[in-house]
């Protein structure tokens, strides 16, 4: 074991640390806010995995997409949503993710209509074209993976339900991985072939495939020791106009 994390690079611990650090927020922000917190980390990380997404790194000598991450730790919270709160809940948290997107994406190329500032050229013009490097894909980018993501999730929330109702409730680790395996394989290919694939080249999409999904079932790994933490966990999902109602009737 030592020597394992002696042979680990920068690149490969910040990975982990970054896969931790999603994850424990992802259980802050329900410990704190119950599914409240959870939908919120489920559009949040679809965003970032937006932003995140074209960066291309290193990690164990493979490489792969940044937005993996974040975006493997979306089917975490969606399964957190489904094991405590039931398939609804879950599936409403994925349609918010996918709205949030496209009202993002949305924004984001109306603010790309608008020229650079004149007033300070070199400086708007830099930032101009920052943006319109990241977002300005084509339309078959964009719409391929905001399908890839709706098929996916719903398959995983579907996949989870049938599985737990199969074995009435027990085996968490099974329904949690296996869910997930399928449904992340299904999102890969679909990504893969509608996305990667006329962008750098079907080979290099199909080495950047295989590498997203061996770090996808890592992570897979690894929130199943957070699922089974927090699954026991009784969260107080209050209404947050209670206060407000109370302190108006005192005043009343």
């Amino acid at each position: 074991m030592l020597s394992l994390i002696e042979n680990l690079t920068y690149q490969d611990l910040l990975w982990l640390l970054t896969v931790a650090a999603d994850l424990s927020i992802t259980l802050v922000l329900f410990r704190l806010f119950g599914k409240m917190g959870l939908y919120t980390i489920v559009i949040l990380n679809v965003m970032l995995s937006n932003f995140q997404g074209p960066k291309l790194t290193v990690i164990f000598g493979m490489q792969t997409s940044l937005g993996v991450i974040l975006y493997s730790g979306i089917y975490f919270a969606t399964d957190l949503l489904s094991e405590k709160y039931g398939r609804k809940e879950a599936q409403r948290a994925v349609l918010l993710g996918f709205v949030a997107s496209l009202i993002l994406i949305l924004v984001i190329y109306i603010s790309l209509l608008f020229e650079p500032s004149p007033l300070n050229l070199e400086f708007a013009q830099k930032i101009h074209n920052a943006i319109a490097t990241i977002f300005e894909f084509t339309p078959l980018f964009i719409l391929g993976s905001l399908f890839a993501y709706l098929v996916s999730q719903s398959v995983d929330v579907w996949i989870f339900h049938y599985l737990k109702e199969k074995t009435q409730g027990k085996h968490l680790w099974l329904r949690n991985n296996l869910s997930t395996l399928l449904s992340q394989a299904l999102d890969t290919v679909l990504y893969t072939l509608v996305v990667w694939a006329p962008v750098v080249g079907l080979q290099t999409a199909l080495g950047l495939a295989g590498a997203k999904y061996v770090f996808k079932a890592i992570i897979a790994a690894i929130d199943t020791i957070f699922i089974y933490w927090a699954r026991n966990w009784d969260v107080s999902d209050q209404d947050w106009n209670t206060p407000l109602q109370e302190k108006s009737q005192k005043l009343e």
